[in-house]
């Protein structure tokens, strides 16, 4: 083994600076690891919330899709905070869907004002996040072409028309022109 022992006559003392820089030493790597670990969180935290709004955003235009509706069900839970910005979210989401389960309003007053109620939602949100979107802006800047709404609609018709004909509420026409196998039929002999 190999050893090294200093004899000195000279007394030592350590003093405060001397114990700062041997505590900054032993404790830097935990503090690092630590304020690390916070940041990471706090991106997490803000990247769920984040996804909430950017896919509702994206969907905005299509309220009935699987993501829309997905992401309307997160904001409870990713909107938890005690921030003026998230009890904003959360007031503007309990709004919305409030009208949603609501009969008060029907046709097109319910639906303008569905339409007014997720814009509100879309705006809170934007503000809680830091983006610059106006009401306006998220309203009307979305873009939709013409067939997906009209395939959407064909789509609920033929689902209802289908409800209608396996309940018995409706029935199937049927018009026969031509039976296999049957000899045309004769007419009387009116000679006789």
């Amino acid at each position: 083994k190999l050893g090294l022992i200093v004899h000195s006559n000279e007394n030592h003392t350590m003093t405060l600076t001397d114990i700062l820089m041997i505590a900054a030493t032993a404790l830097s790597p935990l503090i690092a690891v630590q304020v690390t670990r916070f940041l990471d969180d706090r991106n997490e935290v803000r990247g769920r919330k984040l996804k909430v709004f950017k896919t509702l955003m994206a969907t905005r235009a299509y309220s009935l899709s699987p993501g829309h509706v997905e992401a309307l069900n997160s904001i409870d839970l990713e909107f938890t905070g005690t921030s003026h910005g998230e009890k904003q979210v959360r007031e503007a989401w309990q709004a919305y869907l409030d009208h949603l389960g609501s009969k008060l309003l029907e046709g097109q007053a319910w639906g303008d004002k569905k339409i007014d109620l997720l814009g509100d939602l879309l705006h809170a949100m934007a503000q809680c996040l830091g983006y610059e979107f106006n009401k306006t802006q998220i309203k009307n800047a979305s873009y939709s072409p013409v067939i997906h709404g009209r395939i959407e609609s064909e789509q609920e018709r033929v689902r209802a028309l289908t409800l209608d004909l396996l309940e018995g509420r409706r029935s199937l026409p049927m018009h026969v022109t031509n039976l296999p196998n049957q000899q045309p039929a004769q007419m009387p002999n009116r000679d006789v």
